[in-house]
Parts: structure tokens; sequence; C-alpha cells
């Protein structure tokens, strides 16, 4: 199992980055790579809730997101064809005295087949870079997004 801590600091406001996080629609891959179109559904949503399948490159997981506290992000792996046990994402949501967010993530990985696990050994080796760009990535396209809009 691996468990991959990442930490930014955005110009976005928590409510924009939780906007971005829980934007399920069409172009979610221009905010987050790693969720292609083709592999998006939404099976049910409710206020603070979602239940969404996404992935990428032959990987994908099926999530059940809970924002009912919209500073803690909670995305749990509810069925995957890799991952599984304690597998997730925590995203922690905190506005600083200057207008900035700092965005904390953790991010588990525990395979439940040979690819998971070689994945997960993997992300223990490099996910730190590997998704700490991707977090920077979609910040960026969070912040641009937000500038857009204002």
């Amino acid at each position: 199992m691996s468990t991959i801590h990442l930490n930014l600091r955005t110009t976005a406001t928590p409510e924009q980055f939780l906007a971005g996080l829980t934007d399920f629609g069409p172009g979610r891959a221009e905010l987050f790579g790693r969720s292609a179109d083709e592999y998006l559904r939404v099976h049910d949503r409710s206020p603070g809730h979602a239940d969404v399948t996404e992935g990428s490159g032959g990987v994908w997981e099926r999530l059940d997101y809970d924002w009912s506290d919209p500073a803690r992000i909670v995305m749990k792996t509810t069925d995957s064809n890799v991952w599984g046990g304690a597998s997730g994402h925590t995203y922690t949501l905190t506005r600083l005295p200057d207008g900035t967010t700092e965005v904390d993530a953790v991010v588990v990985r525990e395979g439940k087949n040979f690819k998971g696990r070689l994945l997960g050994g993997l992300l223990g080796l490099v996910g730190k870079r590997v998704l700490g760009g991707e977090l920077a990535k979609t910040a960026k396209a969070i912040e641009a997004r937000s500038r857009d809009n204002a």
C-alpha cells in the first residue's frame, strides 16, 4: 500500500477548488488529466455527495465523494479494476489570510491484484513527483477557469 502526501498553495478559493473537484461534466480531463471523458460516469449525486466512476489509460475506479464538510473532501474507492482496500483520496482546503488556499491531499493506493500492486509500488517510488505535478496542473486549470468566469 502506498500513501502519498501532497501540499500546494493556489490562488483559487476553497469554493473554487471544491467546484473543480466536484465538476463531473464533460471536459473533466481539462482539470484532471487522469479522468478521461470516456471513463466518466455519474451513478448518483445528491447535496454533498456523488458516486462517480472515472479513470484513464486502462485504470478506473468508482469513488464515493463526500464533501458534506466543504473544507474536507473524502473520496473512497468502492470499486476498481486495480485498487481496493483503503484506496482513495482526501483533500483538505484551508483559506489563508493572504487570500490563497492551502491544498493538502492524501492519496492511498492499495493494489487488489498484480497490476494494482505493481502500480501501487511504482507510486510509492515516484508518486509524490508524478501526482504532485498532476495536482499543480489541476490547481492552474482551476485558477484559469476561475479567472475566465470572473
